[in-house]
């Protein structure tokens, strides 16, 4: 199965919010075939359609028992807080501590076209939660405070500049200035 690009920070279909999928048919099944191959190849732990320029809500995940497609996914409900450092294969290389719900209610599709419903908390709460913000168009970078956020993008404008693409010890630097 082939890859695709996984597009960064600055692509302007990062921040748009994506459409529901009406019919799960083979297309959708093949989509997400090739986002857990991306995924993987990445490697990350989730994948949401629009950080491979599909505008459709859909995402994958793997949490360490498989690779799970969710098709249309809904957040009922959420509680608590948790803080967890967190990184994003749309900003590559840089993390955060984010605060986040602790858990949380999910229900999608899978696709069989089936009702999924997962009640959950820590760090499969935090796969869904962060996937769900990229198909509302929300990048983890804006879930920072305003002094992170000024850090974060002088480092992003680095990057753009390609002075140091390649250098994650670097970058922490930067942002750690």
């Amino acid at each position: 199965m082939s890859t695709l690009p996984i597009r960064i920070y600055g692509d302007p279909v990062l921040n748009e919010v994506t459409t529901e999928i009406e019919n799960i048919d083979g297309r959708i099944a093949q989509l997400a075939e090739t986002m857990i191959t991306t995924m993987y190849e990445a490697p990350g732990v989730g994948l949401a359609a629009n950080q491979i320029g599909v505008q459709k809500r859909l995402f994958v995940y793997d949490k360490g028992d498989g690779p799970v497609v969710v098709v249309n996914p809904t957040i009922l409900e959420s509680d608590g807080e948790w803080t967890y450092q967190e990184g994003c294969l749309s900003v590559p290389g840089l993390s955060w501590e984010i605060t986040r719900p602790n858990a949380i209610h999910l229900v999608g599709f899978d696709l069989d076209g089936n009702e999924i419903s997962v009640e959950t908390d820590e760090f499969e709460g935090r796969i869904f939660q962060h996937e769900m913000d990229h198909l509302n168009g929300v990048l983890l970078i804006e879930r920072l405070d305003a002094d992170q956020r000024k850090k974060a993008k002088k480092i992003l404008r680095t990057r753009d500049l390609q002075l140091a693409p390649h250098d994650p010890d670097g970058l922490r630097q930067l942002l750690e200035d």
